[in-house]
């Protein structure tokens, strides 16, 4: 089998071109925002290319000074019309047969998913505003603590909020993905448990391997993984210690998650681009201040750094995925286990919780 055979999910990253003047993934904005996105010939042509199905895709608000509520509408109609005008390529994802429509069709799927729930503000029946409009994923909090519960570099550690259970709920009855990335270890756990439907953690890396507070404990991924779950590892700086991440490292924080998952519950969410970025050089000159900036709202998490690529250089590009497919084929995994983690447990995962 091959990367043309599999279904493959992306469970949390960009569809940009980081080489374009306008371009959020490679300017150094703290705030990042749809409409600054630039989805061009190059990006879709890239996007085909990978062999990527399907990818989720963070829109509303995230962090900054936004009005959450309405900022977060106004980039669910931004993104409405990016697949109009890209119809013949691109496709919204609502259920988890469209992930298989999108292959068919030979389009990419896009997933609707938040990396905060700050815009519920005190009305979880937004869950149910959200959620008509197309939103499948809302991640519960960013690195910060919200109303919901506690960020990962919140010093308190709290689990949820009597609001943030009242969002569990009704992203329980609502069929929309719980979203445990950057939270807190007690807010993870918490929700686990008290949701009546699987949840996942859709970017992280494993705490055993690096002890860093973006990344998952075993007992975080193993609750996880125990309620039928998902967990996706991401291609990010936190994933070695020294914060220069190579794709051996992926592969080591895939090997720990499937022995701690089961080869049923680990699948990955790079947070970055298919379009790599063209000058690294010009692009380092830009990423202190970009650290910087946010260390100074708050938002960094431990281990970013001004000499540190929030991406792993050597699996970046329209052959990520199969590079990845290749280094799990060398360290002895089959190809129907490299199938599951490039896209079929999510698949798996987003039937239990959308539905067909």
């Amino acid at each position: 089998m091959s990367i043309e055979d599999y279904i493959v999910v992306n469970a949390l990253g960009v569809l940009d071109n980081p080489n374009a003047v306008a371009s959020t993934s490679a300017s150094g904005r703290l705030v990042q925002t749809s409409d600054q996105l630039t989805i061009d010939a190059r990006t879709l042509a890239e996007a085909h290319a990978s062999g990527v199905t399907a990818i989720n895709v963070t829109l509303g608000y995230t962090m900054g000074d936004f009005p959450p509520y309405q900022h977060t509408l106004g980039e669910i109609e931004t993104w409405d019309a990016i697949l109009r005008t890209h119809h013949e390529h691109l496709m919204r994802v609502d259920t988890a047969e469209d992930l298989i429509e999108a292959k068919r069709q030979g389009k990419i799927g896009i997933i609707y998913g938040f990396q905060n729930a700050a815009m519920m503000e005190d009305r979880p029946e937004r869950v149910a505003t959200f959620a008509g409009l197309g939103v499948r994923i809302i991640q519960l909090t960013y690195n910060q603590a919200n109303q919901i519960g506690d960020g990962s570099m919140a010093p308190g550690n709290r689990g949820l909020t009597p609001l943030g259970r009242e969002v569990v709920a009704a992203l329980n009855e609502h069929r929309v993905m719980v979203d445990l990335s950057h939270s807190g270890e007690q807010t993870c756990l918490e929700a686990a448990r008290i949701s009546s439907q699987p949840v996942s953690i859709n970017h992280t890396g494993c705490r055993a391997l690096v002890d860093l507070p973006r990344n998952k404990t075993d007992e975080e991924l193993r609750l996880v993984a125990s309620q039928g779950g998902f967990v996706g590892i991401y291609f990010m700086p936190f994933l070695n210690s020294s914060g220069h991440a190579r794709a051996a490292d992926v592969v080591e924080h895939i090997v720990h998650a499937v022995n701690v998952c089961g080869e049923d519950h680990v699948g990955i969410g790079t947070d970055g681009t298919i379009t790599a970025i063209d000058d690294l050089d010009a692009y380092r000159d830009r990423l202190a201040e970009h650290v910087a900036e946010r260390r100074r709202a708050g938002a960094a998490a431990a281990g970013e750094r001004a000499d540190t690529f929030p991406f792993v250089p050597d699996l970046r590009g329209v052959d990520q995925f199969r590079e990845l497919a290749r280094l799990l084929k060398e360290r002895g995994y089959t190809p129907t286990r490299i199938e599951k983690i490039l896209g079929r447990n999510f698949y798996t995962y987003a039937k239990a919780v959308w539905g067909n």
